[in-house]
């Protein structure tokens, strides 16, 4: 069995292989040299992996791309993965989100896009449609900008249902039962310190939603400004930000194996978004959010990188590990659940989105 990591940074993608232990990795790259590649997955639904990469070009613009041989060649349509409808008057700036569907459903994947878009590809990857139910949603003309544009960066299907769960800077968490013809705001209980009383049904900054192995009524959403709890599907939120440092981040991973398990990184709010003191630590909770237990072994004690949403992942092994990439460059494995981390990387552009998976 072979541990494969995908870490997408600013200026390319680089790949991280183990075999069996976790600890000990070579690192394969660049690829995609000088291109940001802000989205990755690797889809194991197949024969054989395909890693799919959303990238921009410094002078050819956002697309998608492809490798069935673990990269060592890649592939793109001829027309652009992505492509806007002409009556919708906007042009594709950037891919945030590449999410498999189930196994169900192997053919399927989705895709969240700048401007703040969802796209379904029902041929692997190589071309996707506009959901227009989310497009065409009276909402969207108001979904304001986030620090990083205006985006879905979480796309979050269902195994189980037709239900799709996204996250949107600013627009909140929006949630489908019909595979994505129509949708509901569900950020009850979501502050929005940046705007007036009463709360709003929508415009939270979310910065990512996470499922719990519980089942997918229960996620756990990192916000700017919080960190919640759903037990009903995003009908009602709780704070569950008590005994952390600070309660601003990005990033927020569950468990895919063990209910109640989640994992955050907190920064120093709010503009300087900075570890607190310093120290770049991880804060699991084994309790889905009751208390939580900061963990420091193996991560460095003068470091003032940010881990950016993306550039934070958990595997599908016993025991579950968790990997994280900085925006200096360093790249970590927790194959213990984050009890001790081992660098697997450093010297690398901005990592900007860390993705785990097993290949046999």
């Amino acid at each position: 069995m072979t541990d494969l990591l995908a870490i997408g940074t600013r200026k390319g993608l680089w790949l991280a292989r183990s075999e069996d232990d976790r600890r000990t990795w070579s690192v394969d790259g660049p690829h995609l040299l000088a291109q940001e590649v802000a989205a990755v997955c690797v889809d194991t639904r197949r024969p054989t992996p395909r890693i799919l990469a959303g990238i921009q070009y410094g002078h050819w613009g956002p697309t998608v791309m492809w490798s069935d041989d673990l990269g060592g060649s890649w592939q793109e349509t001829d027309s652009g993965a992505i492509r806007f409808p002409g009556d919708t008057g906007a042009s594709l700036a950037r891919v945030w989100q590449l999410r498999p569907d189930s196994a169900d459903r192997p053919d399927v994947v989705w895709a969240g896009c700048e401007p703040h878009s969802l796209w379904r590809s029902a041929d692997g990857g190589c071309s996707f449609q506009l959901v227009r139910g989310l497009w065409d949603h009276p909402h969207r003309p108001t979904w304001e900008p986030g620090g990083g544009g205006g985006a879905v960066h979480t796309v979050l299907p269902d195994p189980a249902s037709d239900r799709v769960t996204v996250a949107m800077s600013t627009g909140g968490v929006y949630v489908s039962d019909d595979g994505g013809g129509q949708w509901e705001p569900r950020n009850r209980g979501i502050s929005a310190a940046f705007l007036p009383d009463p709360p709003p049904e929508y415009g939270q900054c979310v910065h990512k939603v996470a499922v719990d192995a519980a089942g997918p009524d229960r996620m756990y959403a990192q916000n700017h400004f919080g960190v919640f709890r759903t037990d009903d599907a995003g009908g009602s939120w709780s704070s569950i930000a008590d005994g952390l440092p600070a309660d601003f981040g990005f990033p927020i991973v569950a468990s895919p194996t063990t209910p109640g398990t989640a994992w955050v990184v907190p920064l120093v709010a709010d503009m300087q978004r900075v570890p607190p003191g310093g120290r770049l630590r991880v804060h699991r909770t084994r309790d889905a959010g009751a208390t939580w237990t900061e963990l420091a072994a193996g991560l460095p004690d003068a470091s003032w990188a940010a881990v950016m949403r993306d550039a934070f992942c958990a595997d599908d092994a016993d025991p579950t590990g968790v990997y994280l990439g900085t925006r200096d460059g360093c790249v970590y494995a927790g194959t213990d659940e984050g009890d001790r981390f081992t660098l697997v990387a450093d010297h690398l552009p901005d990592v900007l989105v860390v993705r785990a998976a097993r290949i046999g």
